[in-house]
């Protein structure tokens, strides 16, 4: 099970290759947007075994869902939105700025959220109700005013319930590929998005990003991942379960341990065996052993080195000094930093964002924020004296480009009294 990694292999074979289900993702894609509601009725009852008499959960459904879920879940489930409102609402622009920058010139942004986002939440292994509150309350925060939710059926009631806590205004009962197909393309039942977030299976983000003309996404955002950076200094237990944490989301769940001390690396593997054997969901646990590992470095920063180029959806820092050590990195989706900093406490209610890019994309892709829901538009105020200020540079490079029509526009302004 615990073995030394060859990391650019390992790091390969986590990045995987989303060309093997291009094809039956394109075929379900082509589906929906011949046959819409027809189709999403005919895969729902293929693909997840349940035959739908409607695809749009009601608001009874959604207020008999309280009465499976006990009054102390529903209280965590609101203070978890609580957190998570408040760490996205410190993320939220001004509507407007205006700075001058010279006389008669001010420029600045006005930001305006999206008018209807779609939010995929997958269901099968396990109820996901944190994903809907990552995915919906940055939308809230944002001020957008239609968003609506995706997710496998039979729908958990939890997920429900926190849809409902979230603020989510439509939640149909469509998952896999032709919930995209259908947030993208629309449907009669379901109206087009203009953006869709959110993580799935390979299926899932395959569908996302062959539809990202038809309505923008948030990133790639496959199997979970988490990479830890130790040292001597760490804990071996707390370890091994931040791993057994993440490797039970999915069978193809990626864990890494850089350290740079090879006895800590042995103590992991012990700690590993003893907590796997206690451990509840061993199916999908025992099917993502082959993720699992470590690698030794050098020195930390021949170890944060090994870290940028993962660009792991999860970094936990568990050295001696982990600020110095953070300094030094560059690419990761969420870094937890300390050795009491769980990766599960940013899964809930630390308030980060969960839904993070993974297989690498974090080297270029940032995790959910508020920013995603929103488009920015630059602003220009010019008055008079500030048209003069600038006017010559405009003319000037204007007619260098040869667009004459564009010197005319700035001079007959300049020419008028």
């Amino acid at each position: 099970m615990w073995k030394q990694l060859d990391v650019e292999r390992w790091n390969a074979r986590r990045k995987g290759s989303l060309s093997d289900v291009m094809a039956p993702v394109r075929e379900i894609v082509e589906k929906v947007r011949s046959s819409g509601d027809a189709a999403l009725y005919e895969l729902t009852e293929r693909f997840d075994k349940v035959k739908l008499d409607r695809l749009r959960v009601t608001d009874a459904e959604v207020q008999e869902a309280y009465s499976s879920v006990s009054p102390a879940l529903v209280d965590a489930l609101r203070a978890a939105e609580a957190n998570i409102r408040a760490f996205h609402q410190l993320q939220r622009p001004a509507d407007m700025w205006l700075r001058d920058i010279a006389p008669g010139l001010s420029v600045g942004v006005k930001t305006a959220p999206l008018r209807r986002i779609g939010a995929y939440v997958p269901g099968g292994r396990a109820a996901y109700p944190s994903t809907v509150l990552m995915c919906a309350v940055p939308a809230m925060v944002a001020g957008v005013r239609e968003i609506i939710m995706c997710t496998p059926p039979p729908v958990n009631p939890l997920t429900l319930v926190a849809a409902d806590i979230a603020g989510v205004h439509e939640i149909y009962k469509v998952g896999g590929a032709q919930a995209i197909a259908a947030m993208a393309l629309g449907t009669d039942t379901i109206a087009p998005v203009q953006k869709i977030v959110g993580p799935g299976n390979v299926y899932v983000t395959a569908a996302k990003m062959m539809l990202r003309d038809e309505a923008d996404i948030d990133f790639p955002a496959g199997p979970s991942e988490i990479a830890i950076l130790a040292d001597e200094s760490a804990e071996p237990s707390f370890i091994a379960a931040d791993i057994l944490a993440q490797a039970e989301h999915d069978p193809n769940a990626a864990c890494i341990l850089v350290t740079t001390d090879q006895v800590l690396a042995n103590k992991v593997g012990r700690e590993l065996e003893r907590q796997l054997a206690r451990s509840d969901r061993q199916d999908v646990l025992t099917r993502s052993l082959d993720n699992i590992g470590y690698a030794l470095a050098t020195d930390l920063p021949s170890a944060a080195e090994v870290i940028n180029m993962i660009a792991p959806e999860h970094l936990s820092i568990q050295v001696s000094d982990p600020l110095a050590v953070l300094s030094g990195i560059q690419n990761a989706g969420s870094i937890f930093v300390g050795r009491y900093a769980a990766v599960a406490c940013g899964d809930y209610a630390s308030g980060t964002n969960h839904v993070l890019p993974t297989a690498g994309y974090a080297s270029t892709y940032s995790g959910l924020d508020v920013m995603h829901f929103m488009k920015r538009s630059s602003v220009q105020v010019i008055k008079r004296d500030g048209l003069e200020a600038i006017g010559d540079t405009v003319e000037m490079l204007a007619k260098a480009e040869g667009l004459t029509a564009h010197a005319r526009s700035v001079n007959i302004r300049r020419q008028k009294r």
